[in-house]
């Protein structure tokens, strides 16, 4: 198939081997779907310390500019070595938070895709802190793919998307239905049902769904579990999926239990999560 426009992935590097597998992955897919690639490296730094465009550093006194500077100069020269050891990339620094400046930094650019390596988390840190990986796909609305090991011989033959189809209005679907469309990707449509649901209501749902979203290739199924996280797991036990797509409202934290953030953090497959409109 003829490589169309290219897909701008930005990956976050913290120069960690989780960041390297979202680029293995990335690097990948991109010898069929052309891809337009960045590295970002986000220098954590109070926002009293700026970096213009020239790499010049600028603070409010309190905090020693040459001590930020080395900061930068190494960051700086591990970018260098990305872009040296893969032809193509580009490379980026900037200075701010990690979470926020990823998302404007992708939102202010038109990325098609936030690609994140993660090493998930658990019990306390999942309650009280969270990932950057959750926080980034609850906030963020550009696709963001997530992955916690290496996927680089990931072949998209099946893709799942778990959804409450009873929300059967037009999704933000643009990003997987190019990837379909590319590697001719068969589409599997699952909601997690209780014994109270009727599931040909549901099916009449999906069916809904996929009209107005102009889905193709797609078989639907509906599984009775406890909950999404349950429920994915024990379908990709008798069903090989390559990437799980599902949705989020962005509602997650200490008030709110994120389905979507839950496999983030647990689920040992690719996730794409995108905000539900």
């Amino acid at each position: 198939m003829e490589k169309k426009e290219s897909l701008k992935v930005l990956i976050p590097t913290d120069f960690s081997i989780e960041a390297e597998y979202a680029f293995m992955m990335v690097n990948n897919l991109s010898k069929k779907a052309n891809m337009d690639i960045t590295f970002l490296h986000i220098l954590n730094v109070p926002d009293t310390v700026t970096l213009d465009k020239d790499n010049n550093i600028s603070t409010c006194g309190e905090i020693d500019v040459d001590f930020v500077a080395v900061q930068r100069d190494m960051a700086l020269g591990k970018l260098n070595e990305l872009k040296e050891k893969n032809e193509g990339v580009k490379t980026d620094l900037i200075f701010g938070h990690t979470t926020t400046g990823i998302i404007q930094y992708a939102e202010e650019n038109n990325f098609d895709l936030i690609a994140l390596g993660t090493k998930g988390t658990s019990g306390f840190a999942e309650r009280f802190i969270g990932s950057n990986a959750q926080l980034i796909a609850r906030r963020s609305e550009i696709p963001v793919m997530t992955l916690m090991c290496d996927r680089s011989g990931l072949e998209l033959k099946d893709i799942l998307l778990v959804h409450n189809f009873e929300e059967n209005d037009p999704q933000n679907l643009k990003l997987m239905k190019r990837v379909m469309e590319v590697f001719g990707t068969k589409l599997h449509l699952l909601q997690i049902a209780t014994k109270n649901d009727n599931q040909d209501k549901i099916k009449e749902n999906m069916l809904i769904f996929a009209q107005k979203n102009e889905l193709k290739n797609y078989e639907m199924h509906v599984i009775l579990d406890h909950n999404i996280e349950e429920g994915v797991n024990h379908f990709m036990e008798s069903h090989d999926m390559d990437v799980v797509c599902i949705g989020t409202h962005g509602k997650g934290g200490f008030f709110h239990k994120s389905a979507t953030e839950t496999l983030i953090n647990h689920l040992y497959k690719p996730i794409i999560s995108y905000k539900i409109k």
